[in-house]
């Protein structure tokens, strides 16, 4: 199992925990949803719930839950502006296919 941030990722991370003033790391997660059938969820875990499985990398963490774990295998979570919006970005080599909004997926 592989989950790796880009420096860009590790960066806004970092400065969102700041912002809040608490949290463990990055929560990721997948949902039901979309015209394909998942999205992926993003929030800051500030405990450990069972069953969740920690990532660490350059002192950034990102939490997992273990039944996300085989639709988020191999993920690179990266942060990009383009022109004026910024987003996470997920680089993710399950994803066989995307709705044409780009907000939900299949694997």
């Amino acid at each position: 199992m592989a989950i790796s941030l880009t420096e860009n990722a590790e960066k806004q991370i970092k400065k969102q925990l700041m912002a809040r003033g608490k949290g463990l790391g990055l929560k990721l997660s997948v949902k039901e949803a979309g015209c394909t059938g998942f999205a992926y969820v993003l929030d800051y875990a500030d405990e450990l719930v069972e069953g969740d499985v920690v990532y660490e990398q350059n002192d950034v963490s990102v939490i997992i839950n273990e039944k996300d774990l085989k639709f988020l295998d191999g993920v690179e979570v990266d942060y990009r502006r383009e022109g004026i919006n910024e987003a996470f970005k997920f680089n993710n080599p399950n994803v066989k296919d995307t709705c044409g909004c780009g907000e939900s997926f299949v694997v």
